[in-house]
């Protein structure tokens, strides 16, 4: 039986450390199974909008399915980061992160893929609210828990230009299952991350009225 190793993590360590992980990504580590349902299980406890809990996860760790979604995503993510342009600060890190990303995403040992029953097109805004109201708490909770366990992720969400075609990659149901966004997982290249530059609290928190 293989053991589970938490990092040493407080709350609040963990909340402010959960970064969106691209370069630092261990390519070349497996990931255990065993590791990835601890985590999913802890995305079940999320809280959920429904009575029902009518999400699911596609864990995906064949090659050539990952290969086939990563290039989805790149046909998504090249044109951004050109429409994007030049940009200093923190936005030209977040390019070179994502150009990382893009050239290694086939390489990244998991790729899970939260879904949802239901679609969204066309649909009122409070039912829109509602449905991802459950599947991005739990999609938040399993990156925490793969946090705490030594593992990087990122919310990504370009291969959704071309959702039919991953779901056909995936056997997903596309007309009654909806996927939400690509989660590359894997072992970080060391596990210290520190809290991120935020703009100051009173720029965005409105007390009472805007």
């Amino acid at each position: 039986m293989m053991m589970r190793v938490l990092l040493e993590l407080t709350p609040d360590e963990l909340l402010s450390t959960t970064r969106a992980v691209r370069k630092r990504l261990d390519l070349t580590r497996p990931v255990e199974r065993e590791v990835l349902e601890d985590c999913l299980r802890l995305a079940q406890q999320a809280p959920t909008a429904s009575y029902a809990q009518n999400w699911h996860f596609v864990v995906v760790t064949d090659p050539d399915e990952r290969a086939a979604l990563a290039e989805l995503w790149r046909q998504v993510a090249g044109p951004y980061l050109e429409r994007r342009g030049a940009r200093g600060g923190q936005g030209a890190r977040i390019a070179e992160a994502v150009v990382h990303l893009a050239g290694h995403l086939h390489e990244v040992p998991v790729h899970v893929i939260p879904c949802v029953e239901g679609r969204t097109e066309d649909k009122p805004a409070a039912w829109q609210a509602s449905i991802f109201g459950s599947i991005i708490p739990a999609a938040w909770s399993f990156m925490l828990a793969a946090r705490a366990r030594g593992l990087g992720t990122a919310w990504t969400t370009f291969h959704l230009m071309h959702e039919r075609e991953a779901a056909a990659i995936l056997g997903i149901p596309y007309e009654r299952v909806m996927q939400v966004a690509l989660i590359p997982v894997a072992y970080t290249i060391g596990v210290e991350f520190k809290p991120a530059l935020r703009r100051p609290l009173e720029t965005m928190v409105h007390w009472d009225t805007w």
